[in-house]
C-alpha cells in the first residue's frame, strides 16, 4: 500500500471509528447541517474534487446575430453567457448566486427573459434582461411562473402562473416591454400552460397537463377566453405542440394508438390526424419546428441514446440531419432564419457542449470545448446496456459501469435508483457515478424499472397506483442478477435514489433489508399520505394521477400497505438521508419522520440538510460536500478501504 493510500486509510478510519463508535455530534459547515455524520477525511475531499470542477456548456437560444446564449458554470452555480462564434470565449451575462438554467431570447431582439427562484424553492420570477445588463421582472411579485412563449414578432410574451395553495395555473399575457400590461387571458383549471401563439397573436395553443399518458390540448381565443379541445377525448399523451399551416393544424407529439410518441399533425376544423411516423419503433421526447413552419426537428430516444431526426411537415419525410456523437440530447433550437439548428449535446465521458448544425451544408460544427476539471479522461467508464428478468417475466433494461482496471476479488455494487417515476437513467456525463466507479472501485447500476419512460406506454403504466410495489420487485429480481455474476459482490450492495427514487430506496431497505449493506436516500417520500398532503398544491393533483388519492378509501389502504414508514422496523442497515430545506415537491417533513422513527428503533442514521437547496443540489459547494459523505458512508459499508 503507498503512503498516501496508508495516510487516506488512517484519516478515514479517525473520521469514522468503528461501526459502533456514538454517532457524531450536529454540526454546520456552510450551509450544510451534518447530524450524525462524520467529516469528510480531506484526501478524499480532494480526490472528489475534480469530478465536480468539470462543467458543461448547454445550449439555450440564438441571438439575432448569430451567437448563442448558453447556460454554463464558472463560480457555483450556472450561469447565462453568450458565445460569439464557434470556439470564442464564454462571456457571462447574469451574476447571481442562484442558478440560472434557462434562457430564451425576444425574438427580433438582444434581449432575452430568464426564470429565477430562490434557495430551490421554486417560486420562480422571470426577468428581462440584455446584453448590457439592465434587466425587468416580467412576473406578479408573490407568484410561481413558468412555460413562456413569445410571438414571432417579440411584442406578446404568454406564460402560466400560479400562486401558492392554488393547484390552478393561470394564463397570463403582456407585452414585454410593458411588465404592467400583464393580464390573464384564462383562469386555468388543473396544471394548463401555453404551447405556442398563433402569428396574429389571436389564438394561444394551451396545454393541460394530468399525467404522462393524460394531456389534453386546447386552443384559446385571447380576445373571448373561449376554450376549444383539440383532439379525442380519451387519454392521450401530448407532449408539446406548436401551430402550422398558418394556424389551421397543430404539430404535437402524442401516444394516442400507438406505444411511441411520434409527430402528428392535427387539422384544427375536421379534427382529422395526420401521422408523420406511423408505426415508430421509438419515442420522441421532444421537438422544434422551423420557422417557414416546414421542417421538424425531433429528439428520439434509442434505448437511452439520442439521435435528432428531421422531418417534412407536409410528407413525414425524413430529411438529412447530424449524426451526433453517442450521447443524450440536452437542447436543440432552429436559428432565427431556419439555416441552422443550435443543440447541445452530453456523453458518458464528457461532460457536455455545444453545437450546430448547417442544414444546407450538412456541417456539424463544434462551439465549446468543456473542461473536465483535472480529470484524467481514460479513467473516465462507457457503461454497458443489459436486460435482467424479473418476477412476471419482463426484462428490465438497465446500464451498468464497470472499473477499467478492477482490484482482484468480486467487486462492490451501487445501485442508483432514478426518480419521476416516469424518468430514464440515460448514459449521460455522471461524475456522481464515474467517481463511485474510480473511488470505490464499484460496479454501478441504473435500472429503468417499469413505469420508467422510453419504453413505451404500457411500460410506462406498469406501476401506478396499486401496482406500486412491482417497481420495488424489480429491484428485488436485480439483486437475483447481481448474486450471479461471477465479479459482482452480492454481500457489498449499496442502493441510492432521490425523489420518487428515494422511495425506492426506502422500499428496497424495508423488503431487500437482508440483501443490502446501506441505503442512501435523498429527498424521499416516506409516507404516501402525508406527502400527498403537504407537497405544493400546484402539484398535488398530478401526483394523485401518479400515485393514487389518498382521499380514496381503497388508495390510502394501499398507501398504508406500502408506505416505508410503517415498514422501519425491518429497516437495519446503515442509511444516509440527505433534504433540501426548501424542497416544495418532496417536503423536509418526509426525511425527517423516516429519520426520527429509524432513530427511535436504534438503525444508524447520517442526516445531511442543505440550508439553501430545494428538489436536487444545484450549487458546486454543497454537490461536493454532500457528495464527498455520501462517498465517506459508501467506503463504510461496502467495507472499501
Amino acid at each position: 500500500m503507498t503512503s498516501r493510500a496508508l495516510l487516506f486509510g488512517t484519516a478515514l478510519a479517525l473520521a469514522l471509528g468503528s461501526t459502533s463508535l456514538a454517532q457524531p455530534a450536529k454540526r454546520e459547515v456552510g450551509n450544510i447541517v451534518y447530524d450524525g455524520a462524520p467529516a469528510t477525511p480531506p484526501a478524499l475531499q480532494a480526490a472528489i474534487a475534480p469530478y465536480y470542477n468539470a462543467r458543461s456548456a448547454v445550449f439555450e437560444d440564438w441571438l439575432p446575430d448569430g451567437s448563442m446564449l448558453i447556460a454554463t458554470r464558472f463560480g457555483d452555480t450556472n450561469q447565462i453567457h453568450r458565445v460569439a462564434a464557434p470556439g470564442a470565449a464564454r462571456t457571462q451575462l447574469t451574476f447571481f448566486n442562484e442558478p440560472i438554467s434557462v434562457a430564451q431570447v425576444r425574438p427580433g431582439t438582444s434581449t432575452y427573459l430568464y426564470p429565477r427562484d430562490v434557495g430551490g424553492a421554486e417560486y420562480y420570477q422571470a426577468y428581462l434582461r440584455d446584453l448590457a445588463g439592465a434587466e425587468t421582472q416580467l412576473t406578479a411579485p408573490g407568484t410561481r411562473n413558468q412555460a413562456f412563449v413569445f410571438t414571432r414578432d417579440g411584442k406578446s410574451v404568454a406564460w402560466a402562473q400560479v400562486t401558492p395553495g392554488d393547484p390552478n395555473y393561470d394564463i397570463v399575457l403582456a407585452d414585454p416591454s410593458n411588465p404592467a400590461s400583464r393580464r390573464t387571458v384564462l383562469e386555468g383549471t388543473g396544471s394548463m400552460s401555453p404551447q405556442d401563439i398563433t402569428a396574429d397573436g389571436k389564438t394561444i395553443l394551451v396545454s393541460r397537463y394530468y399525467s404522462s399518458t393524460q394531456v389534453e390540448l386546447f386552443t384559446l381565443d385571447v380576445a373571448s377566453g373561449k376554450l376549444t379541445q383539440i383532439g379525442p377525448k380519451r387519454k392521450v399523451g401530448y407532449q408539446g405542440g406548436a401551430f402550422v399551416d398558418g394556424g389551421a393544424a397543430v404539430l404535437t407529439l402524442s401516444d394516442d394508438g400507438a406505444e411511441h410518441t411520434r409527430p402528428v399533425v392535427i387539422d384544427l376544423k375536421s379534427g382529422k390526424v395526420r401521422d408523420l411516423e406511423p408505426g415508430a419503433k421509438w419515442g420522441s421526447e421532444n421537438f422544434d419546428l422551423s420557422p417557414d413552419g416546414k421542417t421538424v426537428a425531433l429528439w428520439v430516444n434509442e434505448e437511452g441514446y439520442s439521435t435528432l431526426v428531421l422531418r417534412d411537415v407536409a410528407s413525414g419525410k425524413v430529411l438529412p440531419g447530424p449524426k451526433l456523437p453517442q450521447g443524450v440530447l440536452t437542447a436543440a433550437k432552429f436559428s432565427p432564419d431556419g439555416s441552422k439548428i443550435g443543440l447541445s449535446l452530453s456523453t458518458s465521458t464528457s461532460s457536455g457542449d455545444v453545437w450546430s448544425y448547417d442544414l444546407k451544408g450538412g456541417q456539424l460544427v463544434r462551439w465549446t470545448e468543456s473542461e473536465l476539471g483535472g480529470l484524467d479522461p481514460a479513467r473516465l467508464v462507457e457503461p454497458e446496456l443489459f436486460r435482467y428478468p424479473t418476477f412476471d417475466d419482463r426484462q428490465i433494461p438497465a446500464f451498468i459501469y464497470r472499473p477499467k482496471s478492477a482490484k482482484s476479488g468480486k467487486l462492490p455494487v451501487v445501485i442508483q435508483i432514478h426518480g419521476g417515476p416516469e424518468g430514464q437513467e440515460q448514459p449521460n456525463f455522471n461524475p456522481r457515478r464515474q467517481s463511485w466507479v474510480n473511488e470505490l472501485g464499484a460496479a454501478v447500476i441504473i435500472p429503468n424499472v417499469r413505469g420508467s419512460s422510453g419504453y413505451g406506454r404500457t411500460y410506462l403504466g406498469l406501476d401506478n397506483a396499486e401496482k406500486r410495489e412491482d417497481s420495488v420487485k424489480d429491484i428485488g429480481a436485480l439483486l437475483d442478477w447481481v448474486a450471479k455474476q461471477p465479479d459482482l459482490d452480492a454481500s457489498r450492495v449499496a442502493v441510492v435514489g432521490q425523489s420518487y427514487g428515494g422511495y425506492m430506496v426506502l422500499a428496497v431497505a424495508g423488503h431487500y433489508n437482508d440483501r443490502i449493506a446501506g441505503a442512501i436516500d435523498l429527498y424521499g417520500i416516506s409516507d404516501w399520505v402525508t406527502f400527498l398532503q403537504n407537497t405544493e398544491g400546484y402539484r398535488r393533483d398530478n401526483r394523485r394521477a401518479e400515485y393514487g388519492d389518498e382521499r380514496d378509501p381503497k388508495m390510502r389502504a394501499v398507501f398504508d400497505r406500502i408506505a416505508p414508514i410503517r415498514m422501519s422496523d425491518r429497516m437495519k442497515k446503515p442509511m444516509m438521508v440527505f433534504q433540501g430545506a426548501n424542497d416544495p415537491r418532496v417536503p423536509r417533513t418526509e426525511s425527517e419522520q423516516m429519520v426520527a422513527k429509524l432513530r427511535a428503533q436504534g438503525t444508524e442514521v447520517w442526516y445531511v440538510l442543505a440550508k439553501d437547496e430545494g428538489h436536487g443540489i444545484y450549487k458546486k459547494a454543497n454537490q461536493e460536500a454532500v457528495r464527498a459523505t455520501e462517498l465517506v458512508f459508501l467506503k463504510k459499508v461496502l467495507g472499501v478501504e
